[in-house]
């Protein structure tokens, strides 16, 4: 393993490590940790963790990681029939 549980292709740290990296570019380091990650871990508490152990000040993976945090914070519709009903 490269990395710990949290960042097991250590992708999350690399992406802090390069220099001039955009926000797209750290989007798609994104969805490739969320994929490599285990099924057991909370992913809400896996970004915060990361946040706090990477955070550099005007870095563009801080947002992504922020943007991360607020999707799976946000409720989930519910979809079909149970969505239409009212």
């Amino acid at each position: 393993m490269k990395g710990d549980i949290y960042d097991p292709k250590a992708l999350i740290r690399e992406a802090y490590n390069i220099e001039g990296i955009t926000a797209s570019e750290c989007r798609s380091i994104f969805l490739d940790w969320a994929l490599s990650l285990p099924d057991e871990l909370d992913q809400t508490e896996t970004i915060a963790l990361l946040l706090d152990r990477h955070k550099s000040e005007g870095h563009p993976m801080n947002d992504v990681l922020q943007e991360g945090l607020a999707t799976m914070e946000r409720p989930r519709r519910r979809g079909g029939w149970q969505a239409r009903r009212n």
